[in-house]
């Protein structure tokens, strides 16, 4: 696993010093029905996944570094017959994104190709595979987690939320993913939920003598 910084990694707990894991916001961590279309009705601050055969279970992907191979806590799967996954990752601050690493299920069903794109909400499977990306990747099958996909740092600056299209697999009829792993750096710049209050106006007779 390629190095993010000048010196020798055997000393230093790499991983887990550089990983925005703690960054994303589990707890709200939820899917959609298959293929539905995230619309601007849906806010955009939950982890999702497109195409999750077992609802929620992209939750179970995000985990620290040295769990990466840790598969007691279930996968993501895609639909039977479609490879596709399309993951929705929003961070609790901007963040800047140094690599991404994949660990994928055998047999064919490790994803082949990911493409990225950054600060885009409501993004569907229409859309990913028609827009650029800021940036993709052909995939090894990373079974034991020593691979890592660096970025094109320059690129993947101020990430409010980070999607994820896996595109395909190695021939098999799901696609699986046991890991997703993102390293980087987060700012200061903290993102705030925003709290929608619905006021009642009570009629006030003196209005209408």
């Amino acid at each position: 696993m390629a190095c993010l910084h000048d010196h020798s990694c055997e000393d230093h707990n790499c991983a887990a010093d550089w990983s925005l894991y703690n960054h994303i916001d589990i707890p709200k961590v939820t899917c959609l029905s298959p293929r539905r279309r995230l619309t601007p009705l849906f806010p955009c601050t939950q982890v999702v996944a497109l195409n999750e055969s077992v609802p929620g279970s992209v939750k179970s992907v995000f985990k620290p570094w040295e769990q990466r191979l840790d598969t007691s806590g279930g996968f993501l799967e895609s639909n039977e017959g479609d490879p596709e996954l399309l993951v929705f990752i929003p961070f609790t601050s901007d963040v800047k994104i140094k690599s991404i690493s994949v660990v994928g299920g055998a047999d064919g069903t490790s994803p082949s190709r990911m493409r990225a794109f950054i600060n885009r909400e409501g993004i569907d499977f229409s859309d990913a595979q028609n827009m650029q990306p800021v940036q993709e990747w052909e995939l090894a099958e990373n079974l034991q987690g020593a691979l890592e996909y660096q970025t094109r740092y320059a690129r993947f600056q101020g990430v409010a939320n980070l999607t994820l299209h896996f595109s395909d697999n190695f021939g098999g009829d799901t696609t699986k993913i046991y890991y997703i792993g993102l390293r980087g750096e987060a700012t200061q710049n903290k993102r705030d939920v925003v709290a929608t209050i619905v006021y009642e106006v009570m009629p006030n007779p003196s209005d209408h003598k």
